[in-house]
């Protein structure tokens, strides 16, 4: 089924529209919740409050793409579950991996940006940036920091070895560091 056609379901709302959303993208949002908690239970619950909050959020929001807005729904629902787990104890996953490295992103913007930036401005810093890089090192970095992939599973689907995958990871940082750089 069309996107457009569950989107309306949902402005409907009718109940079939998170029939046709489950089938559709469930495989697809377990995946992003699997790759954040490792946890079947806990990914399954992720997906089940992706369907609740999508059903609340449309309308009135109207999604330009349904599968970007479900998954960022999932993987911030996977994200707080993360955290919330693994507040007391040093977790022992690949998350703490990426966690520190988007960390060191978030503070050097953080420490540099001025308040006055607005949101906008930052999202089109990065749209640029995604739209500048070259096809493989955008999917290295999205898989990385959106999909929260490890490593090795990213450098086996490029073919390559985890060395090369992190090298292309360390420049996309620096080369979105001196883009950051040029507004402030």
């Amino acid at each position: 089924m069309e996107d457009t056609h569950i989107i309306n379901l949902f402005l409907e709302r009718s109940e079939d529209a998170i029939r046709q959303v489950e089938v559709k993208y469930e495989k697809f949002c377990f995946k992003i919740a699997w790759n954040i908690l490792y946890n079947t239970e806990d990914s399954e619950e992720c997906v089940n409050d992706t369907w609740l909050i999508t059903w609340n959020k449309i309308p009135p929001k109207m999604p330009a793409k349904l599968s970007a807005f479900l998954g960022k729904i999932t993987r911030n629902l996977a994200l707080d579950n993360f955290r919330r787990k693994n507040a007391s104890k040093r977790a022992d996953t690949h998350m703490m991996d990426i966690c520190g490295e988007v960390e060191k992103l978030e503070n050097t913007i953080k420490d540099y940006v001025e308040e006055d930036i607005k949101k906008k401005e930052i999202l089109n810093i990065l749209e640029k940036f995604l739209s500048d890089l070259k096809a493989g090192d955008r999917d290295i970095f999205v898989r990385r920091y959106w999909y929260m992939d490890n490593i090795k599973d990213i450098a086996k689907r490029h073919g390559c070895s985890e060395t090369k995958i992190k090298s292309s990871l360390f420049r996309s940082r620096n080369k979105l560091w001196e883009e950051v750089k040029e507004i402030i």
